[in-house]
């Protein structure tokens, strides 16, 4: 089967494209960068430079791959600033609107028969149980200073799920750990933590879900291969406040108790996004991922994971 990955270069890019070789597919991986050219031949990828933000170029780029399924992994995510967060992710932001429709253009002239994208568990509204099915509703309730971020979320979501002329999936990851990831050894989160610039906020009640970004790689694999479209959340057997998981991540990085601040104080700093991660994020369940993508993650709980980031021997090699 030929699989088309764009995005192919990044955290989760690293980790699918050697997977998906491994299980017999002919991979073209798409890169903006002509220097990433190397190291996708060395996953076992045929590279494929375009920029997605150009529809000519992408509609180049898989008219000449000719592939039976894409998957959308861009992204172009800067330091973390929550005070700023859509300024942060301005750019991913276009690609998850300009670059899917690009993708879904190009994907439908060639007849792609299946279309897999990125999505992202922590757009879920914000009332009614702390964990979330794929039932609930999405993406209506963005904190201020997130808005921007969310639609472009829901940009994905809706257009793929849109693509009748396809077998369109979304995957609404956790939020990764590992190789080549903002938590991963020497990740921008990890290293925050370390200095104690990641405090709890209140009383730390926000739930997070999580995945390492190989067992994200392994769920995307599965939905190549199987699922009936729709959305499935990729995310660990174990959705945790903020007052659970950010004291044990110092403490099996040998940090510093997380310093904790008042809400309003966190609001001055961080602004709304920063409270709302901290204080009202909603998890999510695995239950139809597992059951219908026929998919468990190795790491099932952060707890394990998190061990990882602090080993000596923590690979850094091929990971959103």
């Amino acid at each position: 089967m030929k699989v088309f990955v764009a995005g192919a270069s990044g955290a989760m890019g690293r980790q699918l494209v050697p997977r998906l070789v491994r299980a017999g597919d002919e991979v073209h991986a798409m890169t903006r960068s002509e220097s990433k050219q190397p190291m996708l031949r060395e996953l076992g990828a045929v590279p494929v430079v375009a920029d997605a933000l150009d529809a000519e170029q992408v509609a180049s780029a898989v008219a000449a791959a000719e592939p039976d399924v894409v998957v959308h992994q861009l992204t172009a995510i800067g330091p973390m600033d929550l005070r700023h967060f859509d300024r942060a992710f301005a750019l991913t932001n276009r690609l998850r609107t300009e670059g899917t429709d690009h993708l879904l253009s190009a994907a439908q002239a060639v007849g792609v028969r299946r279309f897999v994208a990125q999505s992202f568990f922590a757009g879920y509204d914000r009332v009614g149980a702390m964990v979330k099915s794929e039932d609930d509703a999405f993406g209506h309730t963005p904190p201020s200073g997130m808005e921007q971020t969310v639609a472009a979320i829901k940009h994905v979501e809706d257009a793929v799920r849109a693509a009748t002329w396809t077998d369109g999936l979304v995957l609404r990851y956790g939020g990764f750990y590992g190789p080549h990831t903002s938590l991963g050894p020497d990740g921008e989160q990890t290293v925050a933590v370390r200095q104690r610039k990641m405090p709890l906020v209140g009383r730390g009640q926000g739930v997070w879900s999580f995945i390492h970004i190989a067992d994200a790689a392994d769920a995307t694999v599965a939905a190549v291969e199987r699922g009936a479209p729709g959305v499935y959340n990729v995310v660990d057997d174990e959705p945790a406040a903020v007052s659970t998981w950010l004291p044990y991540l110092a403490e099996v990085l040998g940090a510093k108790k997380p310093l904790r601040v008042p809400v309003w104080l966190a609001r001055m700093i961080a602004g709304e996004t920063g409270v709302v991660m901290m204080t009202d994020l909603r998890g999510a369940s695995n239950a139809k991922a597992k059951r219908e993508l026929g998919w468990a993650p190795a790491h099932a709980t952060w707890r394990d994971g998190f061990r990882e980031l602090s080993a000596p021997t923590s690979l850094q090699i091929g990971a959103a």
